[in-house]
């Protein structure tokens, strides 16, 4: 009987450090520009952890397979562009709608056939669009504070070439004890409590917060069907060809459909997404994880078990983070998504009949604007599959 490796442990721990490394100061934000207090922005931490550690725990021991999922980064970085549009209670609407869509598309083969048919540029350029603004957002501060930029960026440009898998850990670690530096003399920066009575306030289990959902249509159209569309194509989809990548072959329409449920059910507490994951998924599926490819699914169920400590320890993930200053925000969350944006403009940029649909998909969605109350990326998508298609109708002669 095959027993639990330390190599299970390690994998798993590595793909939830990545994971939540690489994004969780956007998730944070997303919650605040909705309008959520420091007690729901926990609850939103809670609910993600709880139901990224459900599903990989659940779906793995019942498939015997690695399954793992996680929260959305791309529709993370969308919703940190288009939220502050709507009210707390619209958003969490779209967040439930999001699961309806993704369960309806999880139950019909041919409805994830057909999103799967959009071009890779034009899925590309849409992800390309919405994260070119934050990665912009590096240099905004230069003038206020130079030499912070300097560091961030000499820090990824060496760690880039010496520790590239620790890389955003780094730089994590590195916001943190900046953040801490800067919380006495920093305007705005409240700094974390001292005492022992307000260090034992952090490290209490989190309270989950109901926010009742309002559903309306511009939100349906401008928050949930684009969050929708962007975690399928850059999150589900290259998900599932992880899975066909390393041998795997499991029936993702369960798996699907239970992962769109729980989101349904977590959604008023924060859960806004949860997907296939593919980058951290890879992390447990090779040969680092075990040589022994059928007992790989551990490494995925150590994950889910490190996502429910992390969801339990959300107080304190907040406490380090919430007060964090907006140029370390902007550097980290920047910095951590610079390689997800050269991904996108490579992508859209492949095939070269696709390119001016792409780039017009690209500008139109990083423009930011909203017109009858459809956000600036659907009109991104629809802009250039409308090119696309005319660009393929043969002119008259």
């Amino acid at each position: 009987m095959s027993k639990w490796k330390l190599s299970h442990i390690s994998a798993g721990l590595t793909a939830v450090t990545v994971g939540y490394s690489s994004s969780v100061v956007i998730i944070i934000d997303v919650a605040r520009k909705a309008g959520a207090s420091d007690d729901m922005v926990i609850s939103w931490l809670f609910a993600l952890g709880l139901g990224m550690g459900i599903t990989c725990i659940l779906f793995s021991w019942l498939s015997k397979l690695p399954v793992v999922t996680a929260w959305s980064t791309p529709g993370a970085a969308f919703l940190l562009t288009s939220i502050g549009d709507y009210s707390l209670n619209e958003a969490i609407g779209a967040f439930v709608i999001c699961a309806m869509l993704s369960l309806v598309t999880a139950q019909s083969r041919t409805l994830l056939k057909q999103i799967s048919r959009i071009p890779p540029a034009i899925s590309s350029a849409l992800l390309a669009g919405i994260l070119l603004p934050i990665c912009l957002a590096i240099f905004t501060d230069v003038n206020e504070a130079p030499h912070l930029v300097a560091l961030f960026i000499s820090a990824y440009l060496i760690g880039s070439r010496l520790f590239p898998r620790y890389l955003m850990l780094l730089l994590l670690v590195m916001s943190v004890g900046i953040s801490l530096f800067m919380g006495g003399s920093a305007s705005g920066v409240v700094a974390l409590p001292t005492t022992s009575q307000g260090l034992s306030s952090i490290f209490t289990l989190p309270e989950p917060i109901w926010v009742t959902p309002t559903f309306s249509l511009s939100a349906a159209v401008g928050l949930a069907f684009p969050l929708f569309l962007i975690t399928t194509l850059s999150q589900n989809l290259p998900g599932i060809a992880i899975h066909h990548a390393h041998g795997y072959a499991p029936d993702h329409k369960p798996i699907l459909s239970g992962i769109a449920v729980i989101q349904g059910l977590l959604a008023p507490f924060g859960g806004f997404t949860f997907n296939l994951a593919a980058i951290t998924a890879a992390l447990c599926m090779g040969e680092q994880a075990d040589s022994e490819k059928s007992q790989r699914y551990r490494a995925a169920i150590a994950a889910g078990v490190a996502y429910l400590f992390m969801g339990l320890l959300a107080s304190v993930v907040v406490a380090l983070f919430v007060s964090m200053p907006s140029i370390i925000i902007h550097l980290l969350a920047g910095l951590a998504l610079l390689a997800t944006l050269q991904g996108s403009v490579v992508r859209a940029m492949e095939v070269e009949h696709h390119r001016a649909p792409a780039l017009l998909t690209m500008l139109c969605t990083a423009s930011g604007f909203s017109l009858f109350s459809m956000t600036s990326a659907v009109w991104g998508l629809g802009l250039g599959l409308l090119l696309l298609y005319v660009q393929k109708k043969p002119a008259n002669a």
